[in-house]
């Protein structure tokens, strides 16, 4: 299937310095589904002008695949945000995630300094949502321009605010992660599941993915390499979800063709409902194998 076929593979979406040329060179290997160019946490201040430049240069040189780039810019309040913003929408990537926003103002703003700039396309945005606000607000942001197309939980940050711990069942966030996605789904945007921190706890990642795809995430953002095998293999469809879907959609359309309204399969009922989830399953899997395949030959 197609990349541009609608849907996009997010399962792994790795963040990179921006300040680390190597890393950035690095990228063009990795499995990832995406990748976040980092000008924000990952880069120290004396070394954003540097940062910038270098990672407007390596968008426009691409060599990526059909991994989708995005670039975090740094928040709209700091001295460095415009130029981000413009070298960045002139560099031309998919989509630029804006940080610590509260609601629609932010992105407003972003947008208006976007369509100002000279780019040679018109990049989404993406919207971390790691404030209290953002979640007491996470519809008034996903709502806020048809240019946004995923949110990106910031749990260390919303830790912080909270003055929340870190627990394998990630209680202290469940109340945010459910008003995000809830929003995201309502209009149609995907969303991401943060970080989790510790490098050395490969079960805890894993049951950490888990947790994510089951609550209904499309993906999970990451810090390290050596984690994107993981989250790959858990937010994607099995061949055993695939097969299934196949079936069930092969069901109801015989179904249909015999003047039915619904099918049985396995003694189970099947409804529209159950087909359209199918074909989520079946599109995600060929853009899976698609991007596979961009990816092989950068």
């Amino acid at each position: 299937m197609p990349l541009d076929s609608g849907v996009r593979p997010r399962r792994s979406v790795l963040y990179m310095p921006g300040s680390n040329a190597r890393a950035l060179e690095k990228a063009k290997s990795l499995a990832a589904d995406g990748l976040i160019f980092d000008l924000e946490d990952a880069v120290a201040p004396a070394a954003k002008d540097e940062a910038r430049d270098r990672v407007a240069r390596a968008v426009r040189e691409g060599g990526y695949g059909g991994r989708e780039i995005i670039v975090r810019v740094n928040a709209l309040n700091t001295e460095w945000a415009v130029n981000d913003l413009a070298a960045t929408a002139a560099s031309g990537p998919d989509a630029i995630l804006l940080p610590k926003v509260n609601g629609a103002a932010p992105v407003n703003q972003a947008l208006t300094i976007l369509d100002e700039a000279d780019g040679p396309s018109q990049p989404a945005l993406w919207c971390m949502m790691e404030t209290p606000l953002a979640m007491l607000h996470a519809e008034e942001i996903a709502a806020s321009s048809p240019r946004i197309s995923c949110l990106v939980m910031g749990t260390s940050d919303l830790a912080k605010d909270l003055h929340a711990r870190h627990t394998p069942d990630r209680g202290a966030f469940l109340t945010s992660m459910g008003l995000c996605l809830l929003a995201a789904r309502a209009h149609g945007l995907a969303i991401l599941d943060g970080v989790h921190l510790d490098l050395d706890d490969a079960d805890g990642f894993r049951e950490q993915c888990r947790h994510g795809a089951d609550l209904g995430f499309d993906g999970k953002t990451l810090i390290h390499p050596k984690t994107i095998t993981d989250a790959n293999e858990i937010f994607a469809p099995s061949a055993a979800d695939v097969s299934e879907a196949h079936r069930t959609i092969a069901a109801y359309e015989n179904a249909v063709r015999e003047g039915r309204g619904v099918a049985v399969l396995d003694g189970r009922l099947v409804e529209t409902l159950h087909v359209e989830n199918a074909r989520r399953v079946v599109a995600t899997a060929g853009a899976i194998e698609g991007l596979d395949s961009a990816a092989a030959t950068p």
